[in-house]
């Protein structure tokens, strides 16, 4: 009888150490984390204390008449009968800086059409900018709510110095629901990027060049219309980890993608042997066979059409034809052997990048635009049918770095938040990885002689 009547005490005092130490782990999350997200914390305790009552209100419960097995042992015989339960479904929310993350259970007659008709009711509710739904498994759904508008939040992104883990991913920013958005390289042959000056487009693929840099499976090309030297411009911080670098002389320019599509031919001829496969991708780049990278600053600067009858703006007018042809070469035949092209451009109509070039290209994005025909030539006519999300729409400098694509499995188009990469973190990563710089042709000339095949020696390219 003693030993029994002891074990209340010490149910109550290890209760209370449990407690306690909750409570003390909340408070220290709670002082340690930003500003935004202790707003987003005090927001969450509201969402769960409220959630039975809300769910009511917004019709997202069910009355179940069918008493439980225990009322049915209890009932008395001539009494009234059990009455009807009311189910909710349960909720775990989560706190992050933009706002919660609410991940709720669904019931028969309240699945994710009902949560996604209860969205603008649930933001109201919840005080929110917006509110989304998406399914997250058989019988559960995801609710995002966003307290601050992450388009108009700008971010900053400190490169890691380390080598990405998947090189077919590559992290673009997050959209108008804070969630990551990435996109697949693999067997991707070409990327535009569009908007206006100033609008975030070299920032961006900024961020590509330092998240990528750290890797030796990926070398990377650059040809930039608006310098004349490597010293100048977006990219002087970066030209230690490229390979080749051009700037607006078409000469050069010309030379540099005739180098390139002799690798892509070289390539082409010794893929199976070498690798055992026809497709790069499916064994991956490696440091012996890189993803080859060609970034196209200003396109429009290299394939604009000539008019005149002297004999210096025919020779212009072939040379930027020609161009055209060997651009088109590598964006068709290069995805098998690992070349990749990324093309900007402050619109991609066809006088600027020629449609047999943009067209072929899978993944298209724009930032800013002062025409619905510019947003157009950049996302496709589809854009005309989604007038909230065209990047006509992004003109005000809150969304400097924002850009509009469409994204694999999600109808109509995503805005996307990229985040700013100072100049100074570039120019760290380009001298941290710099060593890690190599021509691909002499990759590949190192790759044949181990397997012990012979190969043309590569010409010289220089930067």
């Amino acid at each position: 009888m003693e030993a029994i009547t002891g074990y209340p005490p010490v149910a109550l005092l290890v209760s209370v150490v449990l407690v306690g130490t909750w409570l003390l782990v909340t408070v220290v999350r709670y002082v340690r984390a930003d500003k935004g997200t202790r707003v987003s914390m005090r927001q969450a305790v509201r969402v769960r204390w409220g959630w039975v009552r809300l769910a009511r209100m917004a019709k997202l419960t069910v009355t179940d008449k069918t008493p439980s097995l225990l009322a049915q042992i209890t009932a008395q015989k001539d009494g009234p009968g059990p009455a009807p339960r009311v189910l909710t479904p349960k909720i775990k929310v989560k706190p992050d800086q933009y706002g919660v993350i609410v991940r709720a259970r669904t019931l028969p007659q309240v699945g994710l059409e009902e949560y996604q008709k209860s969205a603008r009711f649930l933001a109201d509710a919840w005080r929110c900018t917006r509110v989304s739904v998406l399914p997250d498994g058989p019988g559960k759904v995801v609710i995002r709510g966003v307290r601050s508008d992450p388009l108009t939040t700008p971010t900053e992104h400190r490169p890691t110095g380390h080598p990405p883990t998947d090189l077919t991913r590559w992290e673009l920013g997050v959209d108008e629901y804070a969630a990551r958005v990435c996109v697949s390289l693999a067997n991707v042959p070409g990327v535009t990027v569009a908007g206006v000056p100033g609008a975030g487009k070299t920032s961006g693929v900024n961020k590509f060049v330092c998240d990528f840099a750290p890797s030796p499976s990926v070398q990377i090309a650059t040809v930039d219309g608006k310098v004349s030297r490597a010293s100048e411009g977006d990219y002087a911080d970066l030209v230690k980890r490229m390979f080749a670098f051009c700037g607006d002389d078409l000469d050069e320019a010309n030379a540099l993608f005739k180098r390139l599509v002799e690798l892509r031919k070289r390539r082409s001829a010794t893929i199976r042997d070498v690798l055992g496969v026809k497709n790069m991708w499916h064994v991956g780049p490696s440091p012996e066979w890189p993803l080859t990278v060609l970034i196209i600053d200003e396109a429009h600067t290299f394939f604009r059409e000539y008019k005149g009858s002297d004999a210096e703006t025919k020779r212009l007018a072939a040379l930027t034809a020609e161009n055209a042809r060997l651009v088109e070469d590598l964006v068709k035949k290069g995805r098998s052997v690992g070349i990749l092209v990324i093309l900007i451009s402050q619109k991609t109509t066809g006088d600027a990048i020629p449609t047999f070039i943009r067209d072929v290209c899978p993944i298209g994005l724009s930032f800013a635009q002062k025409t619905v025909e510019a947003a157009v030539a950049a996302l496709g006519e589809d854009i005309r049918n989604w007038p909230d999300a065209s990047p006509v729409t992004l003109q005000d400098p809150a969304y400097v770095g924002v850009a509009v694509m469409a994204m694999q499995g999600r109808p109509g188009y995503t805005r996307i938040r990229t985040p700013y990469v100072s100049d100074a973190d570039a120019a760290r990563v380009a001298d941290a990885t710099s060593h890690l710089t190599a021509d691909p042709d002499l990759c590949l000339d190192a790759l044949l002689r181990s397997t012990g095949r012979t190969a043309p020696p590569a010409p010289s390219l220089t930067k």
